[in-house]
Formats: C-alpha cells, sequence, structure tokens
C-alpha cells in the first residue's frame, strides 16, 4: 500500500524547521512536505491582505504543482489554524487532519488587539529580537526551559530570524479568523489532536472543544511539552503522528 501524502505546517513565528527533528522518522510512514509559510523561512513575504485563506490557497497551490489530489495535512499552533482553514475551503482535498497545540476558537477582543499591537511593535523595531524574549516564556514549556537550554536557544534563533513583515501579516491573519468549530464538525475524516500537557498558550479546555467536534477524533497527551512540542519532544511527538498514519494505511 502506498504511503499517504502528508502536509505538515509550522507554527508562529517560527518556519518549517520546527521538524527538524521528526522529518526522518515521518518520512517513514508517509510522503511528508513541510512547507514554509509565506514570509518564514526562505520564501517570500505575501502583498495580499492578511489573512489564513491565503497560507491556505498556498497549500492548495502547492498540491496542484505537485499533482496530488488529496492529502493528510496538519499543523503545530498556527500551522493547525491554516489546516482548518483548509478544512473550511477545500475539505474535497484533506483525508485526515492532525491538529497539534491549536485552538479552533477565534481571538477574544483582547487576544485581537494584542496581536495588532505586536505587529505594529516589530514593524516599528524593525526586528523581532523583543517577540522572541516576550513569547519565549510561553512558547516553551516548565521542562524544556529547565532542562533542555538547547532547544530554547534554538527556537529563540527561529523567531530572531524571522522577517517583521511576515511576523506582522501573520499576526493580523491570526486575529481575524474565525471560529472553526462547526467546521470540524462538518469535516468527517480521521484526525488526530495532539497537545503538550505543559503549552500555556493552547489550552486542555481548547484541545476538548475540537476533540468533541471532531466527527471521528483521537487525543494525545505528550507529558512535559509545551506549545511546540514537535522539537520540545520530537521523540513523543513523531510517536504519535507515526501512530496515527500508520492507522489511516491500514
Amino acid at each position: 500500500m502506498s504511503k499517504p501524502m502528508f502536509v505538515l505546517l509550522h507554527a508562529f513565528p517560527v518556519n518549517s524547521s520546527l521538524y527538524d527533528d521528526v522529518r526522518a522518522s515521518l518520512s517513514d510512514v508517509c510522503e511528508l512536505i513541510t512547507p514554509d509559510l509565506a514570509g518564514f523561512g526562505e520564501t517570500a513575504c505575501s502583498e495580499a491582505e492578511p489573512s489564513l485563506d491565503v497560507y491556505a490557497d498556498d497549500v492548495i497551490a502547492l498540491l496542484d504543482d505537485q499533482g496530488i489530489e488529496q492529502a493528510v495535512v496538519g499543523g503545530t499552533s498556527m500551522g493547525g489554524y491554516v489546516a482548518m482553514a483548509l478544512a473550511r475551503r477545500n475539505p474535497e482535498r484533506i483525508t485526515a487532519l492532525v491538529l497539534a497545540d491549536t485552538k479552533a476558537t477565534a481571538d477574544t477582543p483582547d487576544a485581537r488587539a494584542n496581536r495588532l499591537a505586536v505587529a505594529e511593535l516589530v514593524l516599528a523595531a524593525g526586528s523581532t529580537v523583543v517577540l522572541a524574549r516576550a513569547m519565549l516564556p510561553n512558547l516553551l514549556g516548565a521542562t524544556t526551559h529547565e532542562s533542555r537550554p538547547d532547544v530554547v536557544e534554538r527556537v529563540r534563533a527561529w523567531i530572531e530570524s524571522a522577517d517583521p513583515r511576515a511576523v506582522a501579516w501573520a499576526q493580523r491573519a491570526m486575529s481575524a479568523r474565525p471560529d472553526s468549530l462547526d467546521h470540524l464538525a462538518s469535516f468527517e475524516g480521521p484526525s488526530l489532536v495532539v497537545w503538550g500537557d505543559e503549552d500555556a498558550i493552547s489550552s486542555r479546555a481548547e484541545q476538548e472543544f475540537m476533540r468533541s467536534a471532531l466527527v471521528d477524533g483521537e487525543f494525545v497527551t505528550l507529558p512535559g511539552a509545551g506549545h511546540l512540542s514537535a522539537v520540545e519532544d520530537s521523540t513523543a511527538f513523531e510517536a504519535a503522528v507515526m501512530a496515527f498514519l500508520t492507522r489511516l494505511g491500514n
């Protein structure tokens, strides 16, 4: 039986390097694609009006360019938001969903205002150094901060290398995203929700909202990992995702 196609989308404000530690193992059970979203990594910033739908359309264009009709689509945090946008806009192209350390609800007014303020801040500074300093305490779990300084510094470097224009664009796009719970409820394929139990950004309650909405959803908790579980505990993350992908092929 052929391996499933799997498009795995990265979190904000990092790039596809987030999956460096799991790429080889996941490739054993799927045909893995880990693109950089517009403006991150080596890709150019989008000139379109900020919207997660732009990222979603870019993924569809990537699939079309490679002649891929359907794929498993997943993502961490912002990557999960994009996966849900795809489930809303192009459900016929998605065979299964993997939602890691993300949430399906829209921003609260306070969260929206904070995103817009951060967008202005990084543009004014022309740098993401301040963003790295502000985000790292909550972006990574307590266990990572205490015992994995190498991971902390890797993530810091990823954030500090991000283009301020891409960061501002993404913040504005995320601030305008709709609630996706109804769209998850209408998605009929299998789904996996993965969550680090030290995630200070996407709460356990948010994971339960998604699991309850999904018609065919599984939930896996990764102890000792925070919001970027794919790099904080790559072994546990890849084991959960590999098991799910393997079941899809059986």
